[in-house]
């Protein structure tokens, strides 16, 4: 009876440390989950990280033009990284813009007409080292091609300029900036084009994939008069990783107050984008 007894209280301690074990084995597996998603999220904060993604931007460009209408942009931003070899790798990344404008001044004149179709495509590469230290960085050239379907929709230019990107990773921080300029050098627009883009980026990572971001992008026209020179945006958001399956998916929402803007621009910006990431970069 008392041998029962033993086996019995055997088999309870046993089974209590099976569960203690599989709530301790569980808790550390939710805190490694939990952990790879931070990491992760902080990786597509990197624009030269070497990783394969998708993103659709969706942007609503509210108050615009006389009208004071909406212009909808979508910015599809696939980001491939190329390995020259254990040094070096190559980051391509092109932004295709699909836009739907709607008609943004009175009058039978056509300026003052709607427009939808694609716009002036821009890919960029950046030249980055495989092995970066503190300071994440990459250099090389940007281009934009006159393909906009429409000339409301784009420059009628075919421009090319430098760009650089550098950033460093401090805990949960992700800070950097984004930089370009690009001059026109041949096509059938009107105007010539000398723009620089600037996007500093501050992301501050969370648990379990949450982040805050802010990502304003500020652009200077210096063909243009000194009052309609700079866009200059404030504001930011939130953003989440998920996962689809097996797949990772970045998911954030931002808006953006236009402090300053030249005349006729948009008062403020709603952006929604979802990135895929895509295994395959070794």
């Amino acid at each position: 009876m008392s041998h029962t007894r033993r086996r019995a209280g055997t088999m309870r301690v046993a089974v209590i440390a099976a569960l203690l074990l599989g709530v301790a084995l569980g808790g550390r597996a939710a805190r490694a989950a939990d952990e790879d998603a931070t990491e992760l999220a902080k990786k597509t904060q990197n624009p030269v990280a070497d990783l394969i993604s998708v993103p659709l931007q969706s942007n609503f460009n509210f108050n615009t033009g006389i009208k004071d209408e909406t212009v909808y942009v979508l910015n599809v931003q696939p980001v491939i990284p190329i390995k020259l070899n254990r040094e070096w790798n190559l980051i391509t990344r092109t932004i295709v813009p699909v836009i739907n404008q709607a008609s943004l001044f009175p009058g039978p004149n056509s300026i003052s007409g709607s427009a939808w179709g694609l716009g002036d495509i821009n890919p960029s590469l950046f030249l980055s080292p495989a092995k970066p230290g503190a300071i994440i960085w990459g250099v090389g050239p940007t281009f934009t091609l006159p393909t906009a379907t429409d000339w409301r929709l784009g420059s009628g230019k075919f421009s090319l300029g430098p760009t650089a990107v550098a950033l460093t990773i401090q805990g949960p921080w992700v800070l950097g900036a984004l930089i370009n300029n690009q001059w026109s050098v041949a096509g059938w627009g009107d105007k010539d084009v000398n723009q620089m883009l600037i996007q500093p980026f501050v992301n501050y990572n969370l648990a379990d994939g949450w982040y805050l971001t802010s990502r304003p992008i500020v652009t200077a026209n210096w063909e243009a008069g000194r009052s309609d020179r700079w866009t200059v945006p404030i504001g930011g958001g939130v953003g989440k990783l998920l996962k689809l399956g097996p797949l990772p998916i970045n998911t954030s929402l931002q808006a953006y107050y236009n402090v300053e803007r030249p005349r006729y621009a948009s008062e403020w910006q709603l952006r929604f984008q979802v990135q895929f990431l895509l295994p395959g970069f070794k």
